[in-house]
């Protein structure tokens, strides 16, 4: 091999991303504190609507960060909140778009019959510039549209600790 044959195949060699580079990837998540932030002022929201709830706060994977239930919350409000939130996070969107598109005689309704997808307001995704943080349920308030706003108020809570 000649001099300019080497430096060719050296240069090469570093041309694209290692196989090691190509096997993993990175990603961000929330600290426990930033998603007890988050569980806190969705409950809080709800609380000055006089709704007692339970709030759930999961990671990208749909994994269980936060759960809290205020003091008289229905029994099943934990259940709920976290499939919702694992709803939300597992589809990349929120419950509420999801009841929409799985109702009867929709192309999607086969989903309602997922273990723990659960087709109600209350679950929104937690997300900022562009990457999936995971997602934060409400379970208790009268009907999903109110668990929405205090799912909502729970992620404008937490914006500039995942804004970037």
């Amino acid at each position: 091999m000649n001099r300019k044959t080497i430096v060719m195949v050296a240069t090469l060699g570093f041309a694209g991303a290692s196989p090691a580079q190509e096997g993993v990837f990175q990603t961000k998540s929330l600290t426990p504190e930033t998603a007890l932030s988050a569980a806190r002022a969705a409950m809080e929201s709800c609380r000055k609507q006089g709704y007692q709830v339970a709030v759930a706060v999961v990671d990208r994977a749909g994994l269980a960060q936060v759960v809290i239930r205020d003091r008289f919350a229905g029994a099943h409000t934990l259940d709920v909140a976290t499939n919702k939130a694992w709803t939300a996070a597992s589809f990349r969107t929120s419950t509420a778009a999801l009841a929409a598109e799985t109702q009867a005689g929709k192309p999607m309704s086969g989903l309602r019959n997922l273990p723990r997808f659960l087709a109600a307001g209350g679950g929104q995704v937690i997300e900022a510039g562009g990457m999936v943080f995971g997602a934060i349920g409400v379970s208790g308030a009268p009907g999903g549209e109110a668990d929405d706003v205090c799912a909502r108020a729970g992620i404008k809570a937490i914006a500039a600790a995942v804004e970037f």
